[in-house]
């Protein structure tokens, strides 16, 4: 089984410039140990563009200001999820006198009898 590698942006740029540059795909391949399928990806990158530096920041700065919008509307539902329940807490009903509690309940009056 083979292991997962990944190169850097700099080593594409120069195994499709060699390709482009007359190398052949077999040559590279073997050379850097890298399939020739792999190697006409890199190449098709590199003719649109999506090899240089400044497009994968810019498609980085992208990804992270999408990521940033979804955090800041998520922050803006749970806020508003706040404030309705701070409201709802206000207005709800609480016993006069009598404490009670979620875990134990109200507490209990005194009996006259005695427990046995």
């Amino acid at each position: 089984m083979t292991k997962h590698r990944s190169h850097s942006a700099a080593f594409k740029r120069q195994v499709a410039e060699e390709f482009l540059g007359g190398e052949t795909l077999h040559a590279l391949s073997q050379r850097h140990d890298i399939s020739r399928q792999l190697i006409r990806i890199w190449v098709g990158k590199f003719e649109a563009g999506a090899l240089d530096d400044d497009a994968q920041a810019a498609a980085l700065i992208q990804e992270y200001e999408a990521r940033i919008a979804a955090l800041e509307r998520m922050v803006g539902r749970q806020a508003l999820e706040i404030e309705l329940l701070k409201g709802a807490l206000k207005h709800a009903p609480r016993p006069r006198s009598a404490s009670s509690s979620v875990v134990t309940g109200p507490v209990a009056s005194p009996s006259d009898e005695g427990a046995s």
